[in-house]
């Protein structure tokens, strides 16, 4: 499905992939959106379960602390990666 950018949306890559996100948007809310996890402003799952998910901009990994506060920007590229188990 092809998503069109209008006037309150700005364009980034997501692990790759071209994505419109709301302007303003934060990087909280992205890997919310992305995992399906209602997320607290910490970057927790509010449910208390396990999120196992690590979240770059531009090549800097972002705390999940500091997830709530990182305003997304036009033409940046962000990296979700998610921990898989073994070996």
């Amino acid at each position: 499905m092809t998503q069109k950018m209008t006037e309150n949306t700005i364009d980034i890559t997501v692990n790759g992939a071209h994505r419109p996100v709301t302007v303003e948007s934060t990087l909280l809310e992205l890997v919310a959106d992305l995992t399906g996890k209602n997320l607290v402003a910490s970057g927790d799952p509010a449910d208390g379960s396990r999120l196992g998910v690590a979240a770059a901009v531009d090549g800097t990994v972002i705390p999940r602390g500091g997830w709530a506060a990182h305003e997304l920007l036009p033409g940046q590229t962000v990296d979700i990666v998610t921990a898989v188990q073994g070996g």
